[in-house]
């Protein structure tokens, strides 16, 4: 037999199909295509639910980090502000034992407290100002997305 009436081409067909100079026909190529098509967005499928499959993962691993973090969170809470009373109690008692009256222990140790109190709330500020997204925000507003129709009226008139 004549080798090249055996030659097969990759969908299965013989040789005798192929045009002039061993070129495939036009309807081989649109299959061809299509099943490069089909095969394509197949393999587009699979990665997606790949994707959201490690999403839901990433999700569930990071809600459990969360929690473990808000429990030893609350511990370190409890014995940090144990430890803030009890050396208050020490100052205030060394204090008294210096010959400062109990008023002005308690009202120095009272002072202490509230100024770090009062800095740690500002910078709590600071930072919850910070998880606004700001930027992402003002980036919508120019897309046109988003509700906040003040910023995009501003933007607007900054722009005329």
């Amino acid at each position: 037999m004549d080798q090249d009436n055996s030659h097969r081409d990759g969908s299965g067909e013989s040789g005798s199909t192929a045009g002039a100079g061993g070129a495939p026909s036009i309807e081989e190529s649109l299959r061809q295509v299509g099943a490069a098509g089909k095969e394509g967005l197949s393999a587009t499928l699979d990665a997606g639910r790949a994707l959201r499959r490690l999403f839901a993962a990433d999700v569930a691993l990071a809600r459990v980090a969360l929690a473990r973090a808000l429990v030893w969170l609350a511990v370190t809470v409890a014995f940090g502000s144990s430890a803030w009373l009890m050396l208050m109690g020490a100052v205030i008692a060394l204090l008294v034992h210096l010959g400062w009256s109990w008023l002005a222990a308690f009202s120095l140790s009272c002072a202490i407290s509230l100024a770090i109190a009062l800095i740690g709330g500002w910078l709590a500020l600071r930072y919850f100002e910070m998880s606004k997204l700001d930027a992402t925000r003002r980036q919508l507003a120019r897309l046109g997305i988003g509700g906040d129709d003040d910023a995009a009226t501003s933007s607007k008139e900054d722009a005329a």
